[in-house]
């Protein structure tokens, strides 16, 4: 499956699997932007995110713990 940055919930679900146990409160975005490039099947240009699409991931990721 390609994942772009507007697959906010898919992202969050593959960087639960993939950083378990990230400090998802207090991740800085250049970190988050770096490990959602880096996830496999991420298909689209680094440059198109924004912080408010990370800040949407990064919400979406929160709500996948709970």
């Amino acid at each position: 499956m390609e994942l772009r940055w507007t697959d906010v919930n898919a992202i969050a679900i593959a960087l639960e699997e993939a950083h378990p146990e990230a400090d998802v409160v207090n991740l800085r975005f250049t970190d988050l932007h770096k490990w959602v490039c880096a996830l496999e099947g991420f298909a689209d240009e680094a440059k198109r995110s924004n912080e408010k699409i990370l800040e949407a991931i990064q919400m979406a990721w929160l709500d996948e713990r709970d």
